[in-house]
C-alpha cells in the first residue's frame, strides 16, 4: 500500500506530534508499505542538519528522518518552504535531491492509497 504522510508541525514544539508522525512512518514501512514523506511548514526543519535536539527532548527527530530516509522511505521537502518557513529559514536540506515542488506533492496524493497529516 502507497502511504504518504504528510507534515506541518515544528519539530521541536513541546508535543509529541512530529515523533509519533515519525514512528508511525517507521513501523508502516517495516510492514512493507511503500510509505513516503513530505514535509511542508515548519516542518521543513527536521530536514535541516543545523536544528539540533534540544537538550530536554528525548528524541534527535533530524537524525530519525535521516535514517528513514537512508533506509528506503521516500522523502521530499517543500521547496518554498525553504526560504519561507521554520526556524532555519534559508538553511539547507541535508539532501537536495528531496526539495520539491508543489507539482511533486499533488502527484503523491494522487498516486497515494492512503494520506495522513501530521
Amino acid at each position: 500500500m502507497k502511504i504518504l504522510i504528510i507534515f506541518n508541525h515544528e519539530p521541536y514544539d513541546g508535543s509529541d506530534v512530529a515523533w509519533n508522525g515519525l514512528r508511525l512512518a517507521k513501523v508502516l514501512f517495516e510492514k512493507g508499505n511503500d510509505v513516503r514523506i513530505f514535509l511542508m511548514n515548519d516542518a521543513v526543519d527536521m530536514a535541516r542538519d543545523c536544528n539540533k535536539k534540544p537538550e530536554n527532548y528525548d528524541n534527535d527527530l533530524v537524525a530519525m528522518l535521516k535514517e528513514m530516509y537512508q533506509n528506503g522511505i521516500k522523502l521530499k521537502v517543500c521547496g518554498t518552504c525553504q526560504a519561507r518557513c521554520g526556524l532555519f529559514k534559508n538553511e539547507p536540506y541535508f539532501a537536495p535531491e528531496i526539495k520539491a515542488t508543489m507539482k511533486d506533492l499533488a502527484a503523491w496524493v494522487e498516486e497515494a492509497d492512503k494520506v495522513i497529516t501530521f
